[in-house]
């Protein structure tokens, strides 16, 4: 599996669909998806089923609409908009006081299952993402048939990984360069 991880979470959401593969596709790689992202979301205790990946596919395609309109300096759809505030409202985090080595101290919970805590959080990092003033420079990869979005930190990034797409065309103007006429 060669998704790109390690942008903003959101776009680390649509990511999970790549050239050939898709994330979503089944709940095992799904997991393993969630289980590289660990430090940043709360891994749900047990795998989810269809239809909990077909909730989380379904998010996936309003954040991507929602971005998209964003890259493209466009409104989002309406419906886009509607479905990632119904997901971030279906289990809001709020803060609780404890006390643990002698002093008090927050956390940051939910309530809610483990699908809805998911989606609310994934609906929550698109929410960041969408008013981030650098969200107009999400860019799309230019490697071949490549689908992954990035958001650069150095403004003359092409590709999404340089290991990857970077490493595909650099090879291919190398064939164009050496093959025999």
């Amino acid at each position: 599996m060669e998704l790109l991880i390690g942008e903003p979470l959101a776009l680390d959401l649509v990511n999970t669909r790549a050239r050939d593969f898709d994330a979503l596709d089944a709940p095992g790689d799904f997991q393993e998806w969630l289980a590289r992202q660990a430090g940043r979301l709360t891994v749900p205790a047990a795998p989810l089923k269809a239809s909990g990946l077909a909730a989380v596919r379904r998010l996936r395609g309003h954040v991507e609409s929602a971005i998209n309109a964003v890259r493209e300096a466009v409104p989002p759809p309406e419906a886009a908009v509607a479905a990632i505030n119904e997901a971030a409202r279906a289990a809001p985090p709020y803060r609780v006081l404890e006390w643990r080595d002698g002093a008090f101290r927050t956390a940051a919970q939910r309530d809610g299952g483990d699908l809805a805590r998911l989606l609310a959080q994934l609906a929550e990092a698109a929410a960041d993402l969408l008013t981030d003033p650098a969200a107009g420079r999400i860019r799309g990869c230019e490697g071949p048939q490549c689908r992954m979005l990035f958001l650069p930190a150095h403004p003359r990034r092409r590709w999404c990984s340089p290991d990857l797409c970077g490493n595909r065309v650099r090879v291919a103007r190398y064939y164009q360069r050496h093959k025999p006429a």
